[in-house]
Formats: C-alpha cells, structure tokens, sequence
C-alpha cells in the first residue's frame, strides 16, 4: 500500500499540482491503477507465447533516406530563441529540493 506522502512526492515528479480535494481522488485512482497491475501479476500464463507484434502485415513505410530540403538559417529563422547552431528552450529539468 502506498502513503499519500508517496504520492504526492510522485505528482511532485509528474508535475502534477491538485487541490486537496482534487488530490483525494488522485490518490484513489492512482492506488487503484497499482492494485489492477498487483491483480495482472497473479495471472497464470503458463504455456502462452509472449506477444510482440499483432499485425500481420509488413511495414508500409518509406526507405528512410536523408534529405535536404531546408537550410540550418531557414530552419533557425522559425524558433523564438536560438544561439548559434543551438535552439534554446527552457528547462525541463526542476532540482529544487531534490538530494
């Protein structure tokens, strides 16, 4: 069984942000969505061959071969911020508080 600490270390993570109200539901969702994956491993599958690949077909897509058909200005001249050869974007990445 996991605490609500635990999960609201989670949402932290996700960057999931919910009311106190909002958070209640969240954690019975998500303690359910654990308890349904505990049920999955109980399931007897012996003798039944491992699934990779449901279709029967071969793959429809093109030969994957490199194409030009922009420059590295006209492509850059679309980004709001960039310097250099490099696109700037913010970061994804939030440390604060983390050991």
């Amino acid at each position: 069984m996991i605490d609500k600490e635990q999960i609201r270390h989670i949402a932290t993570l996700a960057k999931f942000e919910f009311s106190d109200e909002e958070f209640d539901g969240f954690a019975t969702k998500f303690q359910e969505t654990l308890d349904m994956g505990d049920k999955l491993q109980d399931i007897d599958t012996t003798g039944v061959e491992p699934t990779t690949n449901l279709a029967t077909r071969t793959t429809v897509f093109r030969e994957d071969t490199p194409e030009t058909d922009q420059t590295r200005e006209q492509l850059l001249s679309n980004v709001p911020e960039s310097d250099g050869r490099l696109i700037k974007v913010p970061s994804i990445l939030d440390t604060e508080g983390d050991n």
